[in-house]
């Protein structure tokens, strides 16, 4: 598990933005489905003054396959809420997490031989 956090101290004053202890819930029980599918091992947290940003790695030490981003400035606009793909691409975006992540679930069903 990679942890990213800001410093705290004198210099970093300003409010960070945070996943609520719910918000976590929600993600590390989808995490924790894909994982026990095998198609996810590792993931790390960034909280920054604009952006928290949950991070999903297929392995340890590579670029983050998803990207789970809360932006709160978005949430009159586009949604608060948005999952990122490897390349950039924003892949689902809206105010309600669950339905957002829902992009991410559809990984898990797959066709049985």
């Amino acid at each position: 598990m990679v942890m990213h956090f800001q410093p705290t101290g004198p210099s970093s004053t300003q409010k960070q933005i945070a996943f609520h202890r719910t918000e976590l819930g929600v993600i590390l029980g989808l995490y924790g489905r894909m994982v026990a599918a095998g198609e996810w091992r590792d993931y790390g947290i960034s909280h920054l003054s604009d952006v928290a940003v949950f991070s999903i790695f297929r392995r340890t030490a590579e670029h983050p396959i998803y990207r789970i981003e809360k932006r709160p400035k978005l949430r009159d606009k586009q949604g608060q809420y948005s999952i990122i793909g490897m390349d950039g691409r924003i892949l689902k975006r809206g105010n309600d997490l669950k339905t957002v992540l829902r992009v991410l679930e559809r990984k898990l069903i797959r066709a049985v031989d």
